[in-house]
């Protein structure tokens, strides 16, 4: 079968961006539960889109795109930079003060449902067998690992499940950003411009936050803390979401979440070797 003529979710043009995403993201877990340590959350993230919607701006001005919006246009920008540069990432960095970073990646393994379900709401696209019969094989591993991380915790169940909890938060957020990237509104304006808006905007929300709930700016001078800002800045943000929205335009918001199927095989092994995850076989 030529290029051609292959389904579009099987072709290069695609799985090549979604390989490239899939191991930049099944990595920053682990780099985000390394910024956990004397920054708050809500600050870490601030810097992270502040320095990646800079990013995004200056790539955006060298390629001669401009960053001007219309009223429209920054609505769709602001209601992006609320959910997946504020929201989503301000529920995941506190997911993993309760639960590990394997296991966040793992339970995000379930954006493909409410992705799924959220299209078909919004957008009309329909739910095939295989993604129902998929999405409740992730439930019941969810629940599986609730039960395991519940049993193994010493801190007590009510820990494991705020942890859960957070994450499930986070996803929830994520997918209506997703949704939102395959609506035509999306498709009306350039994506690296509003992108930028969006990260910047996000990162206004998310310092202003940041501030309400724990007071002035922190930094941790620390040379892997910066390190795993830029890391987090410039692959994970600037270089994965543009190739993840261009995926997710053209194969349609469930598919595109299949890379959260992926993502956690690759954090799961990073949290055994960096975290000292213990697996079990209901873990497993």
């Amino acid at each position: 079968m030529s290029e051609a003529t292959a389904p579009q979710s099987t072709r290069l043009s695609i799985l090549v961006p979604f390989a490239i995403v899939t191991l930049i993201w099944g990595s920053t877990w682990l780099v985000i539960r390394d910024q956990l340590t004397v920054v708050p959350p809500g600050w870490s993230v601030t810097y992270r889109f502040l320095l990646a919607g800079l990013m995004m701006a200056a790539y955006a001005v060298i390629k001669g795109e401009r960053l001007r919006l219309d009223a429209r246009g920054w609505g769709f920008a602001a209601a992006t930079g609320l959910f997946q540069f504020c929201l989503n990432f301000n529920f995941v960095y506190r997911a993993e003060h309760f639960i590990t970073s394997g296991l966040v990646a793992v339970v995000f393994a379930m954006l493909l449902v409410p992705n799924a379900l959220l299209a078909r709401i919004f957008l009309g696209q329909r739910l095939g067998g295989q993604l129902i019969a998929g999405s409740a094989v992730a439930m019941a591993g969810i629940v599986l690992l609730f039960v395991h991380e519940a049993q193994g915790d010493p801190r007590g169940a009510g820990t494991t499940l705020a942890g859960i909890g957070f994450t499930l938060l986070a996803l929830l957020s994520a997918s209506v950003a997703n949704v939102m990237q395959a609506t035509q509104t999306a498709k009306r304006y350039a994506m690296i411009p509003t992108l930028a808006v969006a990260m910047l905007i996000g990162a206004g929300i998310d310092g202003a936050l940041a501030w309400w709930m724990t007071g002035p700016p922190v930094i941790e001078p620390r040379w892997g803390y910066a390190a795993g800002i830029v890391y987090l800045a410039l692959f994970a943000s600037t270089l994965a979401f543009p190739l993840y929205y261009g995926v997710l335009r053209v194969i349609g918001p469930a598919k595109a979440a299949y890379s959260s199927v992926i993502v956690p095989v690759i954090a799961m092994l990073l949290s055994t070797l960096f975290e000292g995850y213990r697996w079990s076989p209901l873990a497993g």
